[in-house]
C-alpha cells in the first residue's frame, strides 16, 4: 500500500499511523519534519514551502514504490505540507511498515533522503533580517 499526499492543512501522524497498518506487519518506523526555531543560529520567523505538485506527487510515489521494491516493505506513507509554516509545525511525516525492524528503518531513512534531494518542492527560510532559499539537496 501506499499513500501520498501534499497538504496546505496540517499533518496528522496519528492518522498516517492508522492506514499504514495492517496485521501481517509487526513493524512501523516514522521520520516528523518539523520547523526548527533556528538556523545556523539565525531565528527562523517561518517557512514557506512551494512544489510542482504533479511532478511531485509522481516523484514522491516513485520513491515510495522502490522502497517497497529495495527494503521488502509492505506499507508506505509520505505526506508533505506546503504554504506557510511556522516553528513547531510539522512539514513531513514518513511511516513505513512492514514485519522486520531494519527493513523499516532502512526504507524510511532512504525516503527522506531521496525525497530532499528529488521531489521538486522548495524551502524559503524566513529570518527576522531576510529571507533565503534554502537547497532541497543535503
Amino acid at each position: 500500500m501506499v499513500e501520498i499526499k501534499i497538504s496546505a492543512e496540517a499533518l496528522d501522524i496519528v492518522h498516517c499511523l492508522a492506514i499504514s497498518k495492517d496485521l501481517e506487519s509487526g513493524g512501523a518506523a516514522s521520520f516528523i519534519g518539523s520547523v526548527r526555531n533556528n538556523t545556523k543560529g539565525k531565528p527562523v520567523i517561518r517557512l514557506e514551502f512551494e512544489c510542482y505538485e504533479p511532478m511531485a506527487l509522481k516523484e514522491m510515489r516513485k520513491i515510495a514504490e522502490e522502497a517497497i521494491s529495495r527494503f521488502a516493505v509492505r506499507n508506505v506513507v509520505i505526506q508533505h505540507r506546503v504554504g506557510i509554516l511556522y516553528p513547531g509545525d510539522v512539514a513531513v511525516i514518513i511511516v513505513v511498515n512492514d514485519g522486520h525492524r531494519d527493513s523499516v528503518f532502512d526504507a524510511c531513512r532512504f525516503i527522506i533522503d531521496t525525497l530532499k534531494k528529488t521531489v521538486p518542492i522548495w524551502k524559503k527560510e524566513i529570518f527576522e533580517n531576510g529571507e533565503e532559499w534554502v537547497s532541497a539537496h543535503p
